[in-house]
Parts: structure tokens; sequence; C-alpha cells
């Protein structure tokens, strides 16, 4: 997903443009990471958000085409609610969450944005819930259980 966004600043000479990328990547096999990137055209803009977002990949942990078990992540006032779903579903989610999802290889999820609507946050807040999951063998290590 490449969201771009042009600001003017008014200088003496005129209005000054320059471009922001909000970049996400993943290989489709739960990992996935964003990026941004600032400059005064798109391709650069969109280049250095690319090269952010590589160096900020995250591993998450999927069971089939869905997440393991439901999650919320948070950034600032934004809110996602993350749901399995059966298969065949598809991917229910708004823009800036799909595209998460998506990159991660998700291709199953039930998911529910509150709050804040900024596409960065969202984006945060989108990862952060998908950095909680946990598979239950992981869970009954941590806890020192055995199944």
């Amino acid at each position: 997903m490449v969201s771009i966004r042009r600001c003017a600043a008014v200088v003496k000479g005129g209005r000054r443009f320059s471009f922001n990328a909000l970049v996400v990547v993943g290989n489709g096999q739960g990992q996935v990471g964003w990026g941004y990137g600032k400059a005064n055209e798109v391709p650069p803009a969109v280049e250095k958000g690319v090269k952010d977002a590589q160096k900020q990949i995250k591993r998450v942990h999927l069971r089939g085409g869905t997440i393991p078990h439901a999650v919320i992540g948070r950034h600032g006032a934004a809110r996602v609610l993350m749901m399995p779903a059966s298969p065949g579903t598809g991917v229910i989610a708004g823009g800036a969450v799909r595209a998460v999802v998506q990159a991660a290889g998700v291709r199953d999820i039930l998911t529910k944005s509150f709050g804040s609507n900024n596409k960065l946050n969202l984006v945060k807040a989108a990862i952060n819930a998908m950095t909680q999951l946990r598979t239950k063998d992981e869970i009954a290590r941590l806890r020192g259980v055995t199944l």
C-alpha cells in the first residue's frame, strides 16, 4: 500500500510542494512493516518509504490463512480490533488496515477500527495488534505448562 499526500508551503517565489508517502511492505508469509518517506517528488518519497519500511519489518504469527486469536491494537487514539474468520470469509477491513493484513499474508479476517481514522495511526495500531499474536505452543511455553 502506498498513500501519498501533497503539502504546499507558501514562500517568496510562490507555492513549494512536497510529498509524503506512507508505505506498507510484507512478504505475504508473516512479515510486515511500515515506512514513511518525504521528498519534493513522488518517486523519491515512495523509495524513502520503502527503505524505511524494510528496516522496520516485524514477524507475526498466523494460523493458516487467518490469525490465531482475537486481539486489539492501539496507537494514539486509534484502536483496531482483529478477529479470526473461517476460510472463505475474505479480508473485511478498511483501507489502511487491509493493506497491513494483506501484506502479512492474511486471507480471512474480520476487523473494526475505533477512534481516530488517521491512516498512519491505524497502520501502527494494526501492526501493534499483529505483534501481540501468539500461538498455542508459544503461550504454553511461556507459562511453563505442557499441552
